[in-house]
């Protein structure tokens, strides 16, 4: 392509100064690998300014890159790179191609069978249910197998079953639906009859009819994607939904088709943990992770804390339990048979010569599984003792009265003193040494292989993912990772009345406290991309924490821009009020009627008072319920109040704060409400932000994490704590102006925002947000608000 070609990418017919300048910043960074950090206020238009330079790249016959990856961690954001990408498509020059395009969801989402609710398919066993029909289906279709896939689909479709009083019905045949298309297979799964007690074997017809449709191992320059019922180069953009519908047309695996398609399109569309998470990079995601991938991390303040949850690690009490199990399933054929026993009655496992098979085959020996056995077992009743303890010293009684325990975390070092914890020690000194440790995992895999192929299903196994944290738990070091006992609370009545167990599920917790390393590495792997927001600010923390430091030392360039509201400034008003700091020891308890507490209540009440809908941030649910409290005795307006909830109560909040008259949406600056969500046109009136939504400091894991950042940058509370604070109000705020057109109040309660003093985190704000957020008094704060609703 010619320079300036990305103009004929872009999907609208002129292009924002500050877009220009984006693309072209992007292009001429990516073509020498690097990256472009993009801070860009709403209305910048971000999103189709990362697809035009992605795709432009793409399509230069010069260039390097084959496809654009896009990542975010909002669903509202997903769905403005599939309207983008649309609209690109729709204002493409008429002899162009579409701009083919995938978005990655999971089985759960594209399965018919589980979409549907059938064939005894839900979300808890999708996958483990899919896997299982997969690997049966290999079985009777590959070398040596009983019959062909072809032969597999064409059964299926035979076997229709004849309810003519329920589903859809042809002549008294029941066929399954979904995504507005009918399968010529039944809801039923189908069996193909190999003659054995069983009556038959199950298989899944998609996917039978996904591995007909897979050229021969033979073919020369066959490819996976020959297995994909649609024309790449004319389908455009392939949603969800329409990846469903195009499968059921053709009676093939979604999802299979979505692996095959994915190297071949040219924007896919998924979600942070395709990239980061190590299960699913490695299982699936992996082949898009190249130097010929232009990536794009949307949402990127984000970027830090979702990979850090990604990239920490866990063992569940459960999975210690069910772990070693799976071991002495293994082992006890062996047992039986020493002693002459029959293994019918005592084990589902196969008999002792599979398993000594199994064994003679690998690396593992029955005396190594019965030591992991051993270990894990102890790590369990050490688990159970160290919980014991806690409660009996943190909450006497506590058998008495399960339902009262709330979430909980043990730490096992102090967490600002970098040290060997103390389930390590204990292993050390009850002599579990490195051996044992490291070889839990290959002795896991292997377990697992085991009861497979004795059951005849590839399941999930608990042994395999113990055996891998197992082995990171012992490989990482005691600075940057911090490890820990958490206990969330549940209810499980199959447990005795007595034990912690009925209240709580309990883990082993390997957390990963600074992941600009896990960042930078992945970012590294690919070719170059861009990562934008509307809240990166300060830049140079930013690129610290992201690990892009390390690509600019790799001679990568790292491009930072950032653009601001260019919406009319006659349009909004905003203000920073300086009420005292609202920390604990100002406020008190959310029950407590203290000073500070009585000048946020006015604060929060007169903003609430403006016409329209009104959000109200706080820093945590509790101080929200005390602030919905507030604004009930003092707004004549109905007042919503969002409780940390799923996502379907969530999203009847949200509707039900968009509709009809004004109202006031009281909200945590933590949850899901103050950004990633569309409040454009009237949705919004004004928004308030009360106080610097700083996580708890007490947490164990909040001070490991602050002292592993004071370690690798300096200064732990601003990077860890701080920053990520601002950039939270700064997203609440960002929900007011979105348009042109829009007009709104913008209000930021705590001095620390007004004043520059030693804990101000005005500094934090851009300076032309500095400049627009006028420090008032509290008693001033109402006559701001009345003279800007007079000027309009």
């Amino acid at each position: 392509m010619s320079e300036g070609s990305w103009r004929e990418v872009f999907g609208h017919a002129e292009p924002y100064a500050d877009q220009v300048d984006g693309i072209e910043t992007a292009l001429e960074t990516a073509r020498e690998g690097g990256f472009t950090v993009v801070e860009g206020a709403c209305g910048t238009g971000k999103t189709m300014l990362a697809l035009s330079a992605g795709i432009d790249l793409v399509r230069d016959p010069d260039s390097d890159y084959e496809r654009v990856v896009v990542l975010t961690s909002v669903k509202q954001q997903l769905r403005q790179f599939e309207e983008d990408l649309e609209t690109i498509n729709a204002n493409l020059p008429g002899e162009w191609d579409p701009v083919s395009g995938l978005t990655l969801v999971g089985k759960a989402d594209v399965c018919p069978y589980n979409r549907e609710g059938v064939a005894e398919f839900d979300d808890g066993v999708v996958y483990d249910r899919c896997e299982n029909l997969r690997e049966r289906t290999r079985d009777l279709t590959g070398e040596g197998g009983a019959t062909t896939a072809g032969s597999l689909a064409a059964d299926a479709r035979s076997q229709q079953t004849g309810l003519a009083d329920s589903g859809r019905s042809d002549g008294g045949i029941r066929l399954l639906e979904s995504a507005g298309e009918t399968a010529s297979y039944p809801p039923e799964i189908p069996t193909y009859d190999d003659g054995g007690p069983a009556g038959g074997v199950e298989y899944c017809p998609f996917y039978a009819q996904y591995l007909e449709d897979l050229p021969d191992e033979g073919d020369e320059g066959g490819s996976r994607a020959e297995a994909v019922p649609f024309d790449l180069t004319d389908v455009g953009l392939v949603t969800p939904e329409e990846l469903v519908s195009l499968g059921m047309r053709h009676g093939s695996c979604p999802h299979s088709i979505m692996g095959a398609a994915l190297p071949e399109v040219e924007v896919v569309i998924g979600n942070y943990y395709h990239a980061f998470d190590p299960t699913t990079t490695g299982a699936f995601t992996g082949e898009l992770l190249n130097e010929e991938t232009f990536v794009v991390c949307d949402e990127a303040h984000m970027l830090e804390p979702r990979v850090r949850d990604l990239v920490s690690e866990g063992i569940a009490d459960t999975s210690l339990r069910d772990a070693v199990t799976e071991c002495s399933r293994v082992l006890q054929p062996l047992e039986f048979d020493r002693e002459g026993r029959s293994t019918e009655s005592g084990s589902k496992t196969a008999d002792a010569d599979l398993v000594r098979a199994e064994l003679n085959d690998s690396d593992v020996s029955a005396d190594e599984i019965e030591a992991v056995r051993d270990f894990l077992e102890a790590l369990r009743e050490e688990l159970d003792r160290r919980v014991r303890a806690h409660l009996d010293g943190e909450h006497r009684g506590w058998k008495s009265d399960l339902m009262e325990l709330e979430d909980a975390e043990i730490p096992l070092r102090d967490p600002q003193v970098p040290a060997e914890d103390e389930i390590s020690a204990w292993a050390r000194e009850a002599g579990y040494g490195e051996k044992l440790w490291v070889r839990t995992e290959s002795v896991g895999a292997v377990v697992a292989r085991i009861i497979n192929e004795a059951e005849g299903e590839e399941k999930s196994r608990a042994a395999p993912a113990v055996g891998r944290v197992v082995g990171e738990w012992y490989r990482r070091d005691h600075t940057e990772y911090f490890r820990e006992v958490e206990l969330e609370r549940t209810w499980n009545e199959e447990e005795p009345a007595d034990s912690w167990r009925r209240a709580y599920n309990g883990r082993l917790a390997l957390h990963n406290c600074v992941p600009s390393d896990a960042i930078g590495s992945r970012l590294a792997s690919f070719g170059g991309g861009i990562l934008m927001s509307a809240t990166l600010e300060p830049m140079d923390v930013f690129t610290e924490v992201t690990g892009l430091d390390y690509l600019e030392g790799e001679d990568r360039p790292v491009a930072t821009r950032r653009y601001g509201l260019h919406f009319p400034e006659e349009n909004r008003e905003s203000f920073a009020v300086a009420a005292p700091k609202f920390t604990y020891e100002n406020r008190g308890a959310p029950g407590e009627e203290t000073p500070t507490r009585r000048q946020y209540a006015d604060a929060i009440g007169q903003v609430a008072s403006v016409p329209g809908n009104v959000l109200v941030g706080m820093p945590s649910y509790a101080e929200a319920e005390w602030a919905a409290g507030v604004l009930e005795a003092r707004v004549e307006k109905p007042v919503l109040l969002d409780a940390a909830s799923g996502d379907d109560a969530t999203e009847t909040l949200k509707d039900e704060f968009f509709a009809g008259e004004g109202k006031v949406l009281v909200t945590s600056l933590r949850g899901t409400l103050t950004e990633g969500v569309d409040y454009g046109g009237d949705r919004l009136a004004a928004a308030a932000v009360c106080g610097v939504p700083i996580v708890n400091t007490s947490s164990p894991r909040t001070k490991a994490v602050r002292r592993a950042y004071d370690d690798a940058f300096g200064d732990g509370f601003t990077y860890a704590l701080t920053v990520p604070a601002v950039r939270k109000a700064r997203q609440a705020i960002g929900r007011v102006i979105r348009g042109p057109e829009e007009v709104g109040i913008r209000v930021l309660v705590d001095e620390r925002y007004a004043r520059e003093e030693w804990d101000s985190v005005r500094k934090f704000l851009p300076e032309d947000e500095r400049e627009e957020f006028q420090p008032v008094s509290p008693d001033m704060l109402g006559l701001g608000l009345d003279r800007f609703r007079d000027r309009l």
